[in-house]
């Protein structure tokens, strides 16, 4: 039988588990099989960077800490994985996928985004929305459109009554 302290420390890292998976908008499991320990320095830094984090766990843990919140990613539960997770929704996605990008070895599973489960598709088509400044960049931007032709239109209307 499994020592006392051994049953109590696998039970705070489920609960550790648990709650960064409640409290995070956006976990994703990752595989990082051949990685080397300086990518995964180079991974772990760009993610704290933005406020987000990574940390390696047991599968058999993980899988324990989901069952206890009702979340069946058990078949992605095969092999070693890597966790990231973080408050922003969308910008832990993005900077796993930009790393995959240079990295081939780095590969997203499945993800659980703001309490959904998000297949691989899903990351893939949120990891291209564009960051927070640019979306709101992009409003400001259609917001001082209508001003401009309105000026624009306001300016030829009076060049035409001069005439």
């Amino acid at each position: 039988m499994a020592n006392q302290k051994i049953l109590e420390k696998k039970q705070q890292i489920v609960d550790e588990i648990k709650d960064k998976v409640e409290n995070s908008n956006s976990v994703v499991l990752f595989e990082y099989r051949g990685l080397s320990v300086g990518q995964l320095t180079e991974l772990r830094k760009k993610l704290r960077e933005s406020g987000s984090d990574m940390k390696i766990y047991k599968n058999t843990l993980t899988k324990r800490a989901l069952d206890s919140l009702n979340i069946n990613l058990d078949e992605h539960l095969q092999g070693p994985k890597a966790m990231a997770y973080g408050e922003d929704s969308i910008l832990p996605i993005k900077i796993l996928n930009d790393f995959a990008k240079n990295n081939n070895l780095l590969e997203m599973k499945v993800g659980i985004v703001d309490g959904e489960i998000a297949d691989l598709d899903k990351l893939k088509s949120l990891a291209t929305i564009p960051s927070r400044e640019g979306l709101l960049t992009m409003l400001a931007g259609g917001l001082m459109q209508i001003p401009k032709d309105l000026a624009i239109c306001l300016d030829l209307y009076s060049q035409g009554l001069e005439k």
